[in-house]
């Protein structure tokens, strides 16, 4: 139950759909929380729907494409000033389709070593920085 001041809290989807080495990236839309920020696609769960149904669900809305959510990679909790969400991010496998910035401004190809050049809300951030040393120990 609730208190008094207790914040919303919301469980968020992300997912790294990977292609040629490079991880797909989305422009926050205009008009939205935290707009012209790049994130990982995905979106918030619906009730009764397991996380791997959602991020299935919001990555076919927003990119037209079908993917298949596989091992979760990293959660992370953050506290907004009026707000709690909890993100889980998914490796990705594409199975059918060309994804399309459908529910986003742009979207981008970009190679791991590349995303700390584009601003990430705070949650995403950690998911980046999470990439960079995986990727970082492989090289």
């Amino acid at each position: 139950m609730k208190g008094k001041n207790s914040k919303p809290h919301f469980h968020v989807t992300a997912g790294l759909i990977w292609k040629n080495g490079k991880v797909l990236i989305a422009k926050r839309p205009k008009g939205s929380h935290l707009e012209g920020f790049w994130e990982f696609p995905g979106g918030k769960q619906e009730k009764g729907e397991s996380l791997r149904h959602c991020l299935e669900r919001e990555i076919t809305e927003e990119l037209g494409i079908e993917i298949k959510a596989g091992k979760l990679f990293l959660p992370v909790k953050h506290e907004y000033d009026y707000k709690v969400i909890s993100l889980h991010t998914f490796n990705c496998t594409l199975l059918a389709g060309e994804p399309k910035a459908l529910q986003c401004q742009e979207i981008r190809w970009v190679d791991p070593a590349r995303l700390c050049e584009f601003e990430f809300p705070p949650p995403d951030m950690l998911v980046v920085e999470a990439i960079c040393q995986s990727w970082s120990s492989k090289v």
